[in-house]
């Protein structure tokens, strides 16, 4: 049986909503019947009419689709809601969800604050919730192959790692022109503390955590605004202490002219390196101790086990984003349904093989962490220290 989910938020004018539907459908596991698309019921109408649902489960706002959907009978009502708003809205509406017993999916940052972050972590927990986080760069297959490799040693004691995560979109005031999405991510009010290194800073550090599984110890961060006219800053440079000392950096830059989606990673080990690019993501590139380099493909028969799993073509047929994406979607289905058949608690690392709200709230963490070293100029603590109960 499919999963049936209501989204919140991706109507007219967004981004990223049209590309959880995409990815949801992919494997044919899930069945959107509801959303409240946008907060005016008009344009929400319009997006539900225009993806086929039925009228009557089209709303105006979450409040009013969460109890609607409750009300409906167990074989009908939604299973899970998928949260695709401005930052701001994400707490307030997972709890309208998981109050009601529903599993959520939602975009990341998880909140706007460490305590919403750790609010949504103990709800879960209590309610027995499947919680996804979409993280998606690490649906990657070549991703979960850098993964593979580093936990099981072919890189030798880790020393160094850089990852990157540069685009150009924002080299401009492109908010004041009334571009819907540079508008809320410049708006504290709804972005948060923090623009750049909450948007895409966050996939870099979630990036680092899930390929090397190691946490951040301290940093060092400085966060700037280049473009006049800016609140919120637009390019970060953040200096890692992680677990055992290795030592990394992290660049999350809106304003580097020319690039598009640069994420790269690079993990430098005492025997070999490894080196991973959102660009070419079928790649994946080995170095020995002397420089000599070894290229991985996706679709490989050498590849492991979690990088077979996650790809759907052979090799020479290029899988991405949306694929990616797909692999998060088909993990929670994993998830709910092992959640539901078996009892298995459902948040745990051992049923959701895609990040949770547990990798959520660090990452909300992170970004707090890095905007206090930016303000007070200098090294900061970052160790994170899960709340009892989640």
């Amino acid at each position: 049986m499919k999963i049936r989910y209501g989204m919140v938020g991706g109507g007219p004018g967004a981004f990223i909503g049209a590309v959880h539907r995409m990815a949801a459908v992919l494997d044919g596991e899930w069945e959107l019947v509801a959303g409240a698309f946008s907060a005016d019921g008009a344009k929400s109408a319009e997006t539900g009419h225009a993806l086929g649902l039925d009228p009557a489960r089209v709303y105006g706002s979450y409040e009013a689709m969460a109890e609607a959907e409750a009300a409906r009978p167990a074989g009908e009502r939604m299973e899970a809601v998928v949260i695709v708003t401005p930052n701001h809205l994400h707490h307030p509406v997972a709890r309208a969800f998981m109050e009601r017993g529903f599993h959520v999916v939602c975009d990341k940052p998880l909140t706007n604050t460490v305590e919403e972050a750790e609010d949504l972590c103990r709800l879960a927990s209590e309610r027995g919730l499947v919680f996804g986080v979409t993280h998606n760069y690490t649906g990657y297959p070549m991703v979960k192959e850098a993964r593979a490799r580093v936990r099981g040693g072919d890189l030798g004691a880790l020393r160094k790692v850089v990852v990157e995560y540069s685009q150009g979109w924002l080299r401009t005031l492109l908010e004041a022109e009334g571009q819907k999405q540079a508008a809320w991510r410049g708006d504290p009010q709804r972005a948060g503390i923090s623009s750049a290194l909450g948007d895409i800073g966050s996939h870099a550090h979630n990036l680092v955590r899930y390929v090397t599984g190691l946490e951040v110890v301290r940093l060092f961060a400085d966060l700037g605004t280049v473009v006049d006219g800016r609140v919120l800053e637009d390019d970060a440079t953040v200096l890692l202490e992680l677990d055992g000392g290795v030592r990394a950096v992290l660049i999350a830059s809106q304003i580097s002219t020319g690039e598009r989606n640069h994420l790269r990673l690079r993990v430098y080990g005492a025997d070999a390196a490894l080196d991973w690019c959102q660009e070419d993501p079928d790649r994946l590139r080995l170095v020995d101790a002397h420089g000599d380099e070894r290229v991985l493909y996706r679709g490989s028969p050498a590849l492991s086990t979690a990088a077979s799993t996650a790809t759907r073509l052979p090799g020479g047929h290029p899988e991405g984003f949306i694929e990616a994406f797909a692999n998060l979607y088909r993990a929670v289905a994993a998830a709910v349904r092992a959640a539901d058949d078996a009892g298995q608690p459902a948040s745990s690392p051992a049923v959701l093989d895609c990040p949770t709200v547990q990798d959520g709230a660090r990452g909300v963490h992170f970004i707090h962490r890095a905007v206090a070293s930016s303000r007070e100029g200098g090294w900061v603590d970052a160790r994170y220290t899960p709340p009892s109960g989640s």
